[in-house]
Formats: C-alpha cells, structure tokens, sequence
C-alpha cells in the first residue's frame, strides 16, 4: 500500500460564496429565518442578489472552507467538487488554488454549463454575526460518483466529506463511492453533518452513513441533537458514542466535545470579539484534522480547531486571515489579544 501524498481530500459543494451585512428587518422582509440555509433557484438566487447590500465573493462551500483553512495551517490538502466553464467556475478554482488546495475536478463546459451555472451561496450577516445562507447549487448538482477518482482519494490520509452534499441524490452515491475507495486504501473518512435542516432532510441517510461508512464525525449541538431526535445534549454523545469511533461536537460558547471511545475531552472556547460566524464549524474541522493528521494528542486537535474557528469568526469572510501556523504554535495563547466574548463554534 502506497504512502499518502495529502493529508486531507475534501469533497462537497464547490460555491462561490457572496456575503454581504444585512439587518433583522431585511430577513424578516424578505421571509429569511435567521441562522439556516435554504437552497434557492436560479430566479430566487439572482432576485436575492440584486436586493442584497455590496458583497464580498470568494471561493467557498463547506469543505471548500475546510480544506483552504486546513492548508493555511500546513495541511497537504487537495478538494473534489463541481463548478462549470464560466466566470464564477474559474474565480472558484482560481480562489481555491491560490489558498494552497489540489483541485483536479474538470468543470462541466459548453451547453452543460450553460445549462447549470457554478453554484453561489448568498450569505447574509446580521448584527448579532449570525449568518444566513441560500444557496443556488448549480452544478454542483451534477458531481457524482464518476467524479469520484479513487487515485485521488487513496492519496489522502483522511477523506472529508460535507453533508451539504447529501442533497443532490447522486452525490449521496458519490459519498458511498469514496468511502469505498478511502476504505480500501487504508484511510479514514469523516463527515460533517453541516446542519440541522440538513440532518431533517436527511436523517435515516446520514445515520446509515454514519454507522457503515465513518470514522470521524463533526457535528454542532443542534446538529447531533437533530441527528437523534433528543433535546439532552448528553443523550446525543452517548448515542454517537455507540455509532462512530470518533466524534469532535462543537457547543458555542461551551466550546467542543471530543469523543473517541472511552475518551472524551471537554475543549475550551477561544475568547474573541465574534464579528462574523460564517465558517466557524469548517474552520474547526480545519484545525482538528490538520493536527490529527500529524498525530497530535486528541486534546490538541481540538484546540488547533477552536482556534482556527475563533480566528475565522473574528473578521467578515470564512477564510483565515492571521497565521494560523503562530497562532496554534502557542499552546493557550488567546487569539491576537482580542477582548474576551465567548467564541461561537456551532
């Protein structure tokens, strides 16, 4: 068996990620429920944009984030997702390339991208940093299993996969296919529950997923509470305690649960100013899987991801913008000297 040549293969929604400030009245106008994503089409995608304030495009969807987060902390970090041949198709995998991160997906081109434009996510940050997202899939509707290059995924000590992704039916398809080929090869796969909406839409899929095909699981609180239909956040790590063989929960301001086994290890939240919470559970996943996969103790990789999340929500955007290679380097060390309000990692 070959040696891996990446730390982590990311694989979910590749979106071109729009965000923009908005107030409470703009949501409730325009019929938003704060803090969720929905997925929106083409004319309610662009009628949203041209209502929206002036925003800021980069490069995103969830494991997106996760893999540009995890290279800025020195990951070998490579990512499989679908965007078309047009403008937002090349700022993607222009943005992802530049942040350090293997692209190798070939884009859908001529009447296919036409057809299904690079997917985008309008995101809208209120004043208390809440965000909320609605997302135009676009191509990423399209990526399958034959996207799936088993090469690629054996390159990779662990697979990350976004559970955004379980919405389009033949990417739930593209998930089994590289959990296959993870398997085969040796490495691990983890997956990221994304959100509580997600998990309704698709509870019986991501518990199966979870107990044949996982062995890392990140989920927030209301995403593993979602998961099995509990109200008692104890209850939920108990349950996923019996499904998986690692599960790292983030918890807001209580900070993060790492479970694995008989271990668990309660992670403090790192103190910052919270300006935006776009990102902050990829980020966390970032730096939990950058330090597992040099074999850091459980208890660092949880630090490295608190982090890496307080980093991300401290400015506008989801993409690092201090070193985050000095800021896990010191061991305790409260980002950047920011005043003390609880960080938000949910």
């Amino acid at each position: 068996m070959s040696e891996p040549t990446l730390d982590i293969l990311g694989i979910g929604n590749a979106i071109v990620d729009v965000l923009a400030r908005a107030d409470d009245d703009f949501l409730v106008t325009h019929g938003l429920d704060k803090g969720g994503m929905r997925l929106v089409d083409a004319g309610e995608a662009d009628k949203l944009y041209g209502v929206m304030g002036p925003g800021v495009e980069s490069s995103g969807g969830s494991a997106g984030n996760t893999c540009a987060v995890a290279a800025a902390l020195g990951a070998k970090v490579g990512f499989l997702g679908k965007v078309a041949d047009d403008q937002l198709g090349r700022v993607f995998a222009h943005d992802i390339r530049a942040a350090g991160v293997h692209f190798p997906t070939a884009p859908l081109d001529g009447e296919a991208a036409a057809a299904t434009p690079t997917a985008r996510c309008l995101i809208l940050v209120t004043p208390d940093a809440q965000r909320t997202m609605n997302t135009f899939l676009g191509a990423c509707v399209t990526f399958s299993a034959a996207d799936v290059d088993p090469d690629e995924v054996a390159r990779a000590k662990v697979v990350y996969l976004e559970g955004y992704l379980f919405d389009p039916p033949a990417a739930q398809e593209a998930f089994f296919e590289a959990s296959d080929a993870a398997h085969a090869a040796g490495r691990l796969v983890a997956l990221s529950l994304s959100d509580a909406f997600c998990v309704e839409r698709h509870r019986a899929a991501f518990r199966r997923f979870l107990r044949e095909e996982t062995d890392i699981l990140f989920a927030n609180e209301s995403e593993i509470l979602s998961l099995y239909q509990t109200d008692d956040f104890e209850t939920a790590a108990t349950l996923v305690r019996q499904d998986v063989g690692m599960a790292a929960l983030t918890r807001g301001e209580k900070g993060s649960v790492v479970i694995a086994g008989e271990e668990r290890h309660e992670i403090a939240a790192v103190p910052t100013e919270v300006v935006d919470t776009t990102g902050a559970g990829d980020a966390y996943a970032a730096g939990f899987l950058a330090a597992l996969t040099q074999k850091l103790p459980l208890v660092d990789c949880g630090r490295w991801g608190a982090i890496a999340a307080a980093e991300v929500i401290s400015h506008f955007g989801a993409r690092p913008l201090a070193n985050l290679k000095a800021l896990v380097a010191v061991p305790e060390n409260p980002l950047l000297g920011n005043p003390p309000v609880a960080s938000v990692l949910g």
